[in-house]
């Protein structure tokens, strides 16, 4: 972001996904400050907000919800659902809180994050930018090295359902790369609209058939309110702590006001609206969680039966439920989930491909063309699809191979330390004469966000102890 000159207002390049869509929103104006400093250069974003006679929000604002499901529904994949289900199993109903305690600083973490977009007028990225050159670094490495594994490990989580209900198929390997090319087919000829589209289908269908396989299993509602008050189960510390990190995505958190933009949401107008949006999404998000820790509490717990690790112990939940209550609501069980599982393809196909978008256009100006209104369109740049196929195509080969130490040793590391990243960096940001006073953090914020940036950290040095040097 280059600097204006001090005391005269500049325009704020805005960042677009899509087509806007909306109401026209309040204009800013936005002095720029450069800002030298040890680590290097930064931009001090001064921003003073002059709001026109905003837009009227309709009343049904339950009716634009959108962007909150699609981050949320991205981050819920099938690692959070065996955690939650393990957690089940292990403990019973004793980590109910857990569980809504993960979902409270989702929605907390999204909301500062579309509260930057919405309040700035520019993207978390020239957040970053602004704190210095190393955000800037780090976040290159981690995005390359983060698309290659994960690109993997969502197509393997995607094809295993499918395995499960078409013994006589294709092999897992088959299955993977046939849903990561249609990940790559549904994103690449889409724009946000139509993935938006996609994305609230598979939620609903993973919501009706997960919960509904609760309802199955009868809960015991009086463990399960008994389950809200915290209650740590001996030698479960770290365990809880993973399991209120790991609720609800990580880089995908980060995408969530890119989405907010391609919905059409611009101006601090809509803030108010986007809060609902976030809130509706986390708590169809915690619905959810808690209706796969009932399946692990009163499927697993009670018979003592043990999943296996990873991605394959949710086949295991179908193959219980077959035995207990026959082969259709086990195969039920297992479209809810491939839902939850491709949602997580198509979301991060399409968000974290706008986050490199973005980040090769602040580098390299001119990369993202911009649109007769003058919008960038990121969806048709040549750094979004570069991106797309990083996403897509250099993992398959790892679905062949055993256990790349390398990789996932790397992946772990730089994994385990983005959360932190966010948490501090959107502490820092929403704190400072970047954000219009009106819109800063209050106690409340700053207090989740500082607790999760400490756990994250913990889990953090916690991971990095437990891999295999």
């Amino acid at each position: 972001m280059r600097a204006s000159t001090a005391g005269r207002a500049g325009s704020v390049r805005r960042f677009s996904a899509g087509a806007v869509t909306g109401p026209p929103n309040e204009s800013f104006a936005c002095a720029y400050f450069p800002v030298f400093s040890r680590g290097g250069w930064a931009d001090s974003l001064v921003a003073t907000t002059h709001e026109e006679a905003g837009p009227e929000l309709p009343r049904t604002r339950w009716r634009l919800v959108g962007p909150g499901l699609v981050v949320a529904a991205t981050g819920v994949g099938a690692g959070d659902l065996v955690a939650t289900t393990v957690a089940g199993q292990r403990y019973g109903y004793t980590l109910v809180w857990a569980a809504v305690l993960g979902c409270l600083i989702k929605i907390s973490l999204a909301e500062a994050t579309g509260r930057w977009h919405l309040a700035t007028g520019t993207t978390i990225f020239d957040g970053w930018r602004s704190i210095g050159r190393w955000p800037v670094g780090y976040f290159g490495v981690y995005i390359v090295v983060w698309g290659f594994v994960y690109g993997a490990t969502a197509m393997s989580a995607s094809g295993l359902p499918l395995v499960a209900l078409f013994p006589d198929g294709p092999s897992l390997r088959t299955w993977g790369i046939l849903c990561g090319l249609l990940g790559l087919v549904s994103v690449w000829f889409n724009r946000y609209a139509v993935v938006e589209k996609l994305m609230m289908g598979l939620v609903g269908t993973m919501f009706v058939i997960v919960v509904g396989v609760a309802i199955r299993v009868t809960p015991d509602l009086g463990g399960l309110g008994a389950g809200l008050w915290p209650t740590l189960p001996h030698g479960s510390v770290l365990y809880t702590l993973g399991l209120v990190g790991g609720v609800g995505g990580t880089i995908t958190l980060a995408s969530y006001g890119y989405w907010v933009t391609a919905k059409g949401w611009r101006g601090p107008s809509w803030i108010p609206m986007m809060r609902v949006d976030n809130r509706v999404a986390y708590a169809t998000t915690g619905v959810f969680v808690l209706a796969m820790l009932i399946v692990g509490a009163e499927l697993l717990h009670a018979t003592d039966v043990a999943l296996n690790s990873g991605d394959k112990g949710l086949v295991d939940v179908g193959d219980v439920l077959s035995d207990r209550f026959g082969t259709a609501t086990a195969d039920l069980f297992l479209v809810g989930f491939f839902a939850a599982s491709f949602s997580s393809v198509i979301g991060v196909w399409h968000g974290v491909s706008l986050l490199f978008a973005d980040f090769v256009s602040r580098l390299r100006p001119g990369s993202v063309p911009v649109g007769e209104n003058g919008e960038p369109q990121a969806e048709r740049s040549w750094p979004f699809r570069a991106y797309l196929l990083w996403l897509t195509f250099p993992p398959m080969p790892l679905l062949w191979l055993d256990q790349p130490v390398g990789l996932i040793i790397t992946y772990g590391v730089l994994g385990a330390l983005f959360m932190p990243f966010l948490a501090l960096t959107l502490l820092w940001l929403l704190n400072t004469d970047r954000v219009p006073r009106s819109w800063r953090n209050g106690l409340f914020t700053n207090v989740v966000l500082f607790g999760s940036g400490v756990m994250f950290l913990v889990l953090c040095v916690r991971q990095i102890q437990d891999l295999p040097w």
